[in-house]
């Protein structure tokens, strides 16, 4: 009797999974269709049920047989690849969508999956809205906080924190920030969808503010040997936001004037001199007193190599 209660009971087991895989399958092809309709509520509703269904089907235990194991490896990749669709569901109405609707579809999304692949390097758009609002800033920073335990690595939410603390004040975690954002980036391929030129912009921008910040850091304790390679990383991704170019070009002359001075290299001082130079023509409240420094430092070169 005990063989054959067994015998039912996995037929039973069978037979559900079985059933959740046909109710997956049923609604993964509703939800597609309100994608393509553009029907807002059915593509939220469905893909939270359309997620539950596949999850459910990927946890199917592996059978003993090895025989079995190729179909059931099948089957648990094709749950995954439906769980995948219904986040993506998700991101992709969210963008084509009006502000309102886009930060709750967001917002669904992070529910339904914190570590989602398209939240990671996706975040731009949703922060973009919620910075329209009265305390956007304040609330796109707590966002980013709060996503970054999620995504580590996410170049998004690392920009918005190293931004974030530089703006504070607080240039020990800025520099923090900066580094892990230079990092990860380091690391990041080409996202699918993102173009070559988009990507080279956002890469850009991204490591022009992680090298800045650094530098800056490095330049106010006195680490002129960092602050100078970190600058100069900086500069090729400073070209036209001369917000940023002025003051990295003003302390990159500085940071080679005390090295070189440090090491009694004129040659070095002589190269202070120039990024001076070219930080004075450049409009800032650094400009004036980066004139003054470039004529002080070809005269403090002059002076070593014995000139008048």
């Amino acid at each position: 009797m005990r063989r054959i209660f067994l015998t039912l009971a996995g037929l039973t087991f069978a037979g559900s999974l079985l059933a959740t895989a046909q109710d997956m399958d049923q609604s993964f092809l509703e939800l597609k269709d309100a994608v393509e309709k553009k029907d807002v509520a059915q593509v939220k509703k469905l893909a939270g049920e359309t997620s539950a269904l596949a999850r459910k089907a990927a946890a199917e235990p592996a059978p003993a047989d090895a025989a079995e194991k190729a179909d059931w490896a099948k089957r648990v990749k094709h749950a995954k690849e439906v769980d995948s669709y219904s986040e993506y569901a998700l991101y992709s109405t969210a963008v084509a969508s009006q502000p309102e609707t886009l930060i709750d579809l967001f917002e669904t999304l992070e529910k339904q999956n914190p570590k989602s692949q398209y939240l990671e390097g996706g975040y731009n758009p949703y922060f973009a809205v919620i910075a329209q609002q009265p305390g956007g800033t304040e609330k796109v920073t707590a966002l980013a906080e709060k996503a970054l335990a999620n995504l580590p690595n996410d170049e998004d939410l690392l920009l918005v924190m190293t931004k974030s603390a530089y703006a504070k004040g607080n240039r020990p975690q800025a520099a923090v920030y900066a580094q892990r954002l230079v990092n990860a980036l380091a690391k990041h391929p080409k996202p699918e969808s993102l173009s070559a030129a988009d990507w080279d912009k956002k890469k850009g921008e991204c490591l022009g503010q992680g090298y800045w910040t650094l530098g800056i850091a490095q330049f106010e304790k006195q680490q002129y040997y960092q602050a100078d390679q970190s600058l100069r990383a900086a500069l090729p991704y400073l070209k036209g936001n001369d917000a940023l170019l002025g003051p990295a070009l003003y302390e990159l002359g500085v940071a080679n004037y005390n090295l070189g001075k440090q090491f009694l290299k004129p040659a070095q001082i002589r190269e202070g001199a120039k990024f001076s130079e070219q930080a004075a023509k450049i409009p800032g409240s650094h400009a004036q007193q980066a004139w003054t420094n470039a004529h002080l430092m070809n005269a403090e070169a002059d002076k070593m190599m014995g000139r008048k």
